[in-house]
């Protein structure tokens, strides 16, 4: 296994401390009260008219994100994401869509985290992603997280809670600020790193809990599939957003990336960053790159941790809590 990828237990040890294996982590109670939340949650697009959707779980090609592990089986790659094919039948003219699944990434589990979970994930043609951020927020209140929300820019929430402009700020500083973040030198990482650390460890851990909060324009750096901007004082930002709330990250949205060319040169620059990290080399979808030469309609994207959005709702700590089978049960 290459040096860096994450390493995952897919036959965990149980845990001798734990009585009744064979026993749901969540109680009765708490499975029926997320029934109950999915019911809602498919109410709430299906009066919108979106179409819910179903996409192949295994594929033969995987995401090359830096940031996301996939599982690799005989057959192929489990998704982490069923991003790609989505966007194959926005292609074909399907509309406004929506999927629920599961999806498999490769950390360790912990309280906020299943490598197996569930995701939202819809899709607004037409749409920016402000209009999307808004339709978050508004899926949120529904299922009943009654808070008040907040719009910051990324160079907001950075200035508000760390007094640094992240897109100005020189590398020296932003590997400083990691140090001090971290408790530990910093002085081999570049611009991406520290500013993923001080998003983690320092602008996050600051977000007041009881909002919901929602950052956008992230730097172009960290664009993914997002479409880039220029802003007045020069400097590019991605038209991506995140919301927040109870400590969490629970959304991840873009203005989605419609040109062919460009995100087949972003997969290829994900994969050489993947090389100099010793992280595998993934497959690139050239199903994905031949439906964008096709043609996908101008729209708004996002993915919705489905089990954090449940534990905010019930007020539950741990993810097992709502989870019927954790992988430590699995």
């Amino acid at each position: 296994m290459p040096l860096g990828w994450p390493t995952l237990s897919l036959h965990p040890q149980k845990d001798p401390h734990m009585a009744d294996h064979w026993a749901p982590s969540a109680q009765i109670a708490t499975l029926k009260m997320r029934h109950d939340l999915m019911r809602r949650l498919r109410a709430f697009f299906d009066q919108k008219g979106l179409l819910e959707v179903e996409t192949p779980i295994l594929s033969a090609h995987a995401t090359p994100d830096v940031h996301l592990a996939s599982i690799e089986t005989r057959f192929g790659y489990l998704h982490t994401s069923p991003e790609y094919p989505m966007k194959r039948l926005l292609a074909a003219q399907a509309g406004a869509i929506y999927q629920i699944c599961k999806v498999f990434r490769a950390e360790e589990s912990g309280s906020n985290h299943n490598p197996e979970f569930t995701l939202l994930e819809w899709y607004q043609p037409g749409w920016d992603d402000q209009q999307l951020s808004q339709q978050v927020v508004a899926l949120l209140q529904h299922l009943g997280l009654d808070r008040n929300s907040q719009y910051l820019s990324y160079r907001e929430a950075f200035t508000a809670t760390l007094g640094i402009d992240p897109l100005s700020a020189s590398l020296a500083t932003l590997r400083e600020l990691a140090g001090e973040l971290l408790g530990q030198p910093c002085d081999d990482y570049d611009r991406n790193t520290c500013l993923d650390v001080a998003m983690s460890f320092g602008v996050e851990r600051k977000l007041d809990p009881n909002l919901i909060t929602v950052i956008s324009d992230f730097p172009a750096a960290q664009a993914a599939l997002a479409i880039k901007e220029q802003q007045p004082d020069g400097f590019w930002t991605a038209k991506r957003f995140e919301v927040y709330c109870g400590g969490l990250e629970l959304a991840n949205g873009y203005a989605e990336l419609t040109d062919a060319q460009e995100q087949l040169a972003r997969f290829e620059a994900e994969n050489r960053d993947r090389q100099t990290r010793n992280l595998p080399i993934m497959p690139i979808d050239t199903h994905l790159i031949d439906a964008m030469k096709a043609g996908i309609p101008a729209c708004a994207g996002v993915a919705v941790g489905v089990d954090r959005v449940i534990m905010l709702c019930l007020g539950k700590k741990h993810i097992d809590d709502v989870l019927s089978f954790p992988i430590a049960r699995a």
